[in-house]
């Protein structure tokens, strides 16, 4: 038996003579990531149409809650475009959030097949009397338990509840960005946030063994394992950064070398961008979150760099970042007891208000260089 899934493309609705492009590439990123299944995607004026078999759904859901591009998705029954039809199927679905404890609900219709005879005034009142008649819910039109839709097209689609799709625009159609990628919190979601504005990713991750563990580069390439769930495939390039932190802690003053850490990570993330086709550089910095972060020192940080730096979560509180990385699935590994290299050699009085002129001229005392491109040499890469 055949199962249907109504998918309702997003944000791509309002890109006008380009919309077909955007609509290309989220078709085939769905088909990436129902690779396996015997899953057939339809395109339908407006709507993507899933079918599979009922052993594949989880396999269709799975793809359907990580596809950025979509604004919500559900499975759906089809009826023949007769209002006997189109009323038992309603019905059906009134039966189903009545067992979910449901006891509200209102009819949605929208008829893109202007030939059918009842308009969507006159399908909302049928469909409502009938459920409520043959099923016992109560209309409430302001406040529902639950929604059932109708939507008349080639057939009658009707379904109830739709779940919420990750929005945004389909990863692939803006470019490609290399994100700045530690164990933390904040990185992930950086670039998950990234990914819903359509951006392809590539990740760096700064290693500094034995300061830092396996088990801290362990969790680092499951965070861009989690993320390429949604993008489709992350490539984490992991630079050993121990001889420059060796460099830093050897030249430089003690409070300053977490800002010329910073420092020496963006010229090498750029350095690596430049080589690997991506267009700019993604951190996880809020402001002021910690000293690293004040707007004096993030100027001192980017300072050496030319590409654009893209910093989604500037503005976001901590509790609203956690609540993001909760709902993508990296906060459980993010929380892990292994430190990145970062915090490990942070100072206990760094400083806070960094001049840009003064951390030059001490970025320079590092002669990095030379550092910086034996690591990009000898990084491992690894596909996730």
């Amino acid at each position: 038996m055949t199962s249907t899934y109504l998918v309702k493309p997003g944000e791509l609705v309002l890109k006008g003579g380009n919309r077909k492009g955007f609509e290309d590439i989220l078709r085939r990123n769905l088909a990436a990531l129902l690779r396996g299944t015997d899953a057939k995607i339809i395109n339908s004026k407006g709507r993507l149409f899933v079918h599979c078999t009922q052993e594949n759904e989880e396999k269709t859901e799975y793809a359907l809650d990580h596809l950025i591009g979509i604004s919500g998705w559900a499975k759906t029954r089809t009826a023949e475009k007769n209002p006997e039809a189109i009323l038992s199927s309603c019905v059906e679905e009134g039966k189903l959030l009545l067992k979910k404890g449901i006891n509200s609900f209102k009819i949605e219709a929208r008829r893109t097949d202007k030939s059918f005879p009842l308009d969507s005034y006159q399908l909302r009142c049928l469909a409502g009397d009938a459920v409520s008649r043959e099923v016992g819910l109560a209309v409430d039109v302001k406040n529902p338990g639950g929604i059932i839709k109708v939507e008349i097209r080639d057939k009658a689609y009707i379904y109830a509840n739709p779940s919420i799709g990750k929005r945004g625009l389909p990863v692939g159609t803006a470019g490609k960005g290399l994100l700045l990628l530690s164990g933390g919190i904040d990185s992930p979601v950086a670039g998950y946030m990234m990914a819903t504005r359509g951006m392809t990713l590539d990740a760096v991750y700064f290693h500094a063994f034995p300061y830092t563990s396996k088990e801290a580069l362990e969790k680092t390439v499951t965070l861009a394992t989690i993320i390429s769930s949604f993008t489709l495939s992350v490539r984490l390039y992991v630079v050993s950064f121990t001889a420059i932190q060796g460099r830093i802690k050897e030249r430089a003053p003690e409070a300053w070398r977490t800002v010329l850490l910073r420092m020496a990570m963006m010229e090498c993330a750029e350095k690596l961008a430049q080589r690997r086709g991506s267009k700019c550089l993604i951190s996880g910095e809020s402001l002021s979150q910690v000293a690293s972060q004040t707007i004096e020192n993030i100027s001192c940080t980017q300072s050496r760099v030319k590409l654009p730096v893209l910093r989604p979560l500037i503005g976001m509180n901590k509790e609203d970042i956690i609540a993001m990385a909760e709902k993508i699935g990296t906060y459980k590994t993010s929380i892990l007891p292994y430190e990145d290299c970062c915090i490990l050699f942070s100072p206990p009085h760094p400083v806070l208000r960094g001049d840009p002129i003064e951390a030059g001229k001490l970025y320079e005392n590092l002669e990095a260089e030379q550092l910086i491109e034996k690591a990009i040499e000898s990084m491992e890469i690894k596909k996730c």
